[in-house]
């Protein structure tokens, strides 16, 4: 290739390689693991920046030129950024699960009243909900799971071309079926608080039929508080592989992985 050449090219590569950061760039901002508000915004641009140098000789020469309209080039962009959003939700759907059963739990097991801010479940997060964030981050990150949704990412431009219609109605139904996938998750994940919280009630109810000289309130908030943690430190070891497998298995069904 000549000089010439490559420079009347320069202006369609660049806008290949803005292409490219448009949906990977989305993504890295709300993938699991990489896009956690706990990482700085300039780190995660890095990644991204990373992996378009990486994808770019050969995802590159299946990406349009540059349109001859203005309104044309910031549709296309613009259709980048929606995808690179839609995957990375279906992805972030999943492994919210865990937050979200472990929230469950603090508010069942009277840890309700320790709120901390949490990115995932906002400010009224519990404790307990907040370590369900941070450790489903943390596993994702030391297990290697992150690489399944970034995989899906590069493998979506076969099955998602930039420029091609944009699938709405499918795209909805993911949305979906992520969403009750994510709950039908964290409702198993929290099945056993559940039954320890109405066992204890049930428990202190009965205490209080039996001997209403009893201080039932006084004694039932401190027991809420230790068999919330008793369960947790017993279950943790459980919970945990159970819920990397069904997040391993929900994200390779992930859009491009099938």
């Amino acid at each position: 290739m000549t000089e010439a050449e490559l420079l009347a090219g320069l202006p369609d590569a660049a806008f290949r390689a803005a292409l490219l950061l448009a949906r990977i760039g989305a993504a890295a901002m709300l993938v699991p693991g990489l896009g956690e508000a706990e990482i700085p915004a300039p780190l995660r641009l890095g990644v991204a920046l990373a992996i378009v140098a990486a994808v770019f000789p050969v995802l590159a020469p299946a990406l349009p030129n540059v349109p001859d309209a203005a309104a044309d080039a910031v549709r296309l962009v613009a259709l980048e950024v929606l995808t690179g959003l839609w995957l990375a939700s279906l992805a972030r759907l999943l492994a919210t699960a865990l937050a979200l059963a472990l929230q469950t739990a603090g508010g069942l097991l009277g840890l309700a009243n320790v709120l901390v801010p949490d990115p995932a479940l906002g400010s009224g997060a519990t404790a307990l909900g907040r370590l369900g964030s941070l450790a489903a981050a943390l596993l994702v990150l030391s297990s290697g799971l992150y690489a399944l949704p970034l995989r899906a990412l590069v493998e979506s431009y076969a099955l998602m071309p930039p420029g091609a219609p944009w699938p709405a109605g499918a795209a909805a139904e993911e949305i979906a079926a992520a969403g009750g996938a994510c709950l039908s998750l964290a409702l198993r994940l929290a099945g056993p608080f559940v039954v320890a919280a109405v066992l204890l009630n049930l428990a202190l109810a009965l205490v209080s039929r039996v001997a209403p000289q009893v201080p039932v309130f006084v004694l039932g908030a401190p027991a809420q508080v230790l068999v919330a943690f008793a369960l947790l430190a017993l279950l943790a070891p459980l919970l945990l592989p159970l819920f990397a497998g069904d997040l391993r298995a929900g994200w390779s069904a992930l859009p491009g992985l099938r």
